[in-house]
């Protein structure tokens, strides 16, 4: 099992750099004691997986579905209604990813049978109870639980590839998750060869003749490596107007790091970096699709899903040359309604932060043309209007 022990160093040094954190020690114990015994376990069990599933050795990846896209342009809700579709598609669920071996997943499969058989869900309770208790506070900004479909990057975190360190210590300059598209070869390779080594006991867990079903705004960086590993990989890109997304991701990063007791000057040059990634988060995935024609695609925008979501399903199979069975269909229709009501209580106001309005259109410029989103000059005189129309 693969550990990037270039990225251990790089977090441990710094930690260790931190004399005045109040969490340093704490942070050094979870470095220096619990994550190599994670790694151990893990990597015990990985290789056990091997021996005791020998179809694993046969278990092919093939078509993948990856939906990419900047945070907070509707990678979710579309990567949830595509999961529904469970004649077709395996997906991670939250609680899978902290354990990537299949004999562990097998292993709570069969603890969580006895739970119900005899035990009356009595362990089943105390983690509802836990999942509402830690997710739930923080629901109506991201609706995490131990059993939704969530971002299978986490997937990696064993391996010591995550961007959670960054969440927990803005460290974006210390460890580059994004990027990995313009890493070397060698590295490159090894990250993909354990991603897809994950997929492969995710996708026999769920039977082996499933599409393994991706979500990850960060792999809006890594398009270029998931064709070179998965020549046949399907590609879905969510956009949505970055005056509103941009400054969303920014604000909810910022709020993690505000909860750990950072201040705005410990993490002003890590938000830097996650504006300047924001960007990126658009312009890298067209640019790489652009290059491989023949990579079946999809660009799909967000007022399309939340407005027409059965409709815009539908052209995201046909795009990806995919068919569609009538079940699927059937439960497209009856949640059209419901999805057509997405929305999201997060506040934001690009104000907050360095990067305006028009910069974000100078930047993408070509974007805002081909979809047609709102300008600054159009917001201003929206809103002079209702001024003129609420005076009046």
């Amino acid at each position: 099992m693969y550990f990037d022990v270039q990225y251990y160093w790089r977090v441990l040094r710094h930690v260790w750099s931190l004399k005045q954190w109040p969490g340093r020690t704490r942070t050094l114990v979870r470095l220096l004691v619990l994550v190599p015994l994670e790694y151990i376990f893990n990597a015990v069990f990985f290789t056990l997986d091997y021996l005791v599933f020998p179809a694993l050795w046969r278990q092919q990846v093939e078509r993948p579905v990856f939906i990419v896209g900047h945070a907070r342009s509707g990678t979710t809700l579309v990567h949830r209604l595509l999961a529904a579709d469970g004649e077709t598609f395996s997906y991670f669920l939250y609680w899978e990813m902290f354990f990537p071996s299949l004999l562990q997943k097998r292993i709570i499969q069969l603890i969580g049978y006895i739970d119900e058989r005899w035990l009356g869900r009595a362990l089943n309770k105390r983690l509802v109870a836990w999942d509402d208790k830690t997710f739930g506070p923080y629901r109506h900004m991201h609706n995490m639980s131990l059993w939704n479909s969530e971002e299978d990057q986490f997937v990696m975190r064993g391996a010591f590839v995550t961007q959670q360190w960054s969440l927990d210590i803005p460290m974006m300059d210390v460890i580059d998750l994004f990027h990995v598209d313009e890493m070397s070869a060698g590295k490159r390779r090894r990250w993909l060869h354990h991603y897809r080594e994950c997929i492969k006991r995710q996708l026999l867990l769920n039977g082996g003749n499933k599409i393994h079903l991706s979500k990850n705004p960060l792999m809006c960086g890594w398009v270029g490596a998931l064709i070179e590993t998965f020549p046949d990989a399907r590609i879905v890109v969510m956009v949505r107007d970055p005056a509103q997304c941009i400054p969303s991701v920014l604000k909810l990063v910022e709020l993690s790091w505000q909860g750990k007791g950072w201040k705005r000057p410990d993490y002003e040059r890590s938000l830097q970096i996650l504006t300047e990634v924001s960007f990126e988060s658009f312009l890298h995935p067209a640019e790489v699709l652009s290059r491989h024609p023949a990579t079946p695609q999809a660009m799909v925008d967000y007022r399309e899903l939340t407005a027409q979501p059965r409709t815009t399903v539908h052209k995201i199979y046909r795009a990806l040359g995919m068919p569609l069975t009538e079940s699927f269909d059937d439960y497209l229709q009856a949640q059209e309604e419901k999805e057509k009501s997405h929305k999201t209580d997060f506040r934001y106001s690009i104000d907050d932060y360095a990067v305006s309005r028009e910069q974000i259109e100078a930047r993408l410029g070509e974007f805002y043309d081909t979809y047609n989103w709102p300008r600054a000059a159009d917001v201003v005189a929206d809103n002079e209007q209702a001024d003129h129309a609420g005076g009046s």
